[in-house]
């Protein structure tokens, strides 16, 4: 059966995954689309897609049997909780919502619901070599996790459009949930520390250094750097009572020649991510077909929030800024 798909928002990540899910993907049609600009909506339309007027009227048409929403974080709730009350599961592009109230009102819906229907779009979780490194940890042959080094280096941001409170509440979040999710850990505080300023970020609090404490007594150290000029540089390195295990550098070919021995390096999250976020619709596709989600849960997206509230905190205060989470609902465990 092919499953019959929904678009909200048709700008970079959404284009992005139209093509994926129209032209990389099977078991999957793109039957809908919109966008607050109806026009990029109907230029990004597949063939045979219906371009409707607002989400509302999308997540309710009868032939949308599941949505994507890539629209604005603000919109995120109203458009989740519009798709938990028609019971058709959901892939939400991070953020979850832009709350941590937000994310409590959509995990309470989803609760009385008493079913999964919303999957975040934490992509890391999906990616092959993510993946390796928490069976090494999970395998237990190097001992306990004592600390995790998570690297987050972009060549550029947009200027005027990335603000300095962007690596807190927008991207820390993907090193807050591949944290998390690799040591089987809650975060229950968080420090952030400002180093010298890069100049090519003019007046932009960039890079930015955060400390994340695990319930377990487990430190992660986050270095996130938005203008580092070379690339798209991810790395991870966990050190556990009789080892280390990191992530190898991407992509894995080396060249020999005159010049050296090199790598290249990616030059966007698309490049460098292109085969976890195939992975993360393959698996998307079928616990939607079946009327459900997988992976990245509701409650992983709230965690996330408080994460990215305690930081804006934390460099302000510059204290250890606490996260204090609800009792986990059992439909996430």
């Amino acid at each position: 059966m092919t499953l019959q798909v929904g678009i909200i928002g048709t700008g970079m990540i959404g284009q992005d995954h139209i093509r994926r899910l129209t032209q990389v993907l099977s078991g999957v049609q793109v039957v809908a689309v919109t966008d607050i600009n109806l026009e990029r909506a109907q230029a990004a339309a597949p063939a045979g897609a219906k371009v409707y007027d607002t989400p509302h009227a999308l997540i309710h048409a009868d032939h949308v049997q599941a949505v994507v929403i890539c629209s604005w974080g603000p919109a995120h709730e109203e458009q989740l909780l519009d798709c938990i009350a028609a019971g058709k599961p959901v892939f939400c592009e991070k953020p979850l919502v832009t709350s941590a109230e937000a994310a409590l009102r959509v995990m309470e819906a989803e609760t009385a619901f008493g079913r999964r229907l919303v999957q975040v779009g934490f992509m890391r979780r999906f990616d092959a070599d993510y993946r390796r490194l928490k069976a090494v940890i999970d395998g237990g042959t190097l001992g306990a996790p004592l600390m995790y080094k998570s690297t987050h280096r972009n060549a550029s941001v947009p200027e005027g459009l990335y603000t300095s409170d962007m690596p807190l509440n927008d991207t820390l979040v993907h090193d807050a949930d591949i944290s998390r999710w690799l040591l089987g850990d809650e975060i229950t505080g968080v420090e952030v520390r400002v180093p010298r300023r890069s100049t090519r970020g003019n007046e932009l609090r960039d890079p930015v250094m955060v400390m994340l404490h695990m319930s377990s007594g487990a430190i992660v150290d986050v270095e996130i750097s938005v203008n580092i000029s070379y690339g798209y540089d991810i790395r991870g390195e966990v050190s556990c009572e009789t080892g280390i295990a990191a992530l190898p550098n991407r992509p894995a070919t080396v060249i020999t020649d005159q010049f050296g021995i090199r790598q290249a390096i990616p030059e966007d999250w698309r490049e460098r991510f292109i085969e976890a976020y195939d992975q993360e619709f393959r698996e998307w596709i079928v616990a939607a077909g079946q009327g459900t989600a997988t992976g990245p849960s509701t409650w992983d997206g709230y965690a996330a929030t408080l994460v990215a509230d305690a930081a804006l905190r934390a460099v302000d205060s510059q204290n250890l800024e606490t996260v204090e989470m609800i009792d986990k609902p059992g439909l996430y465990n």
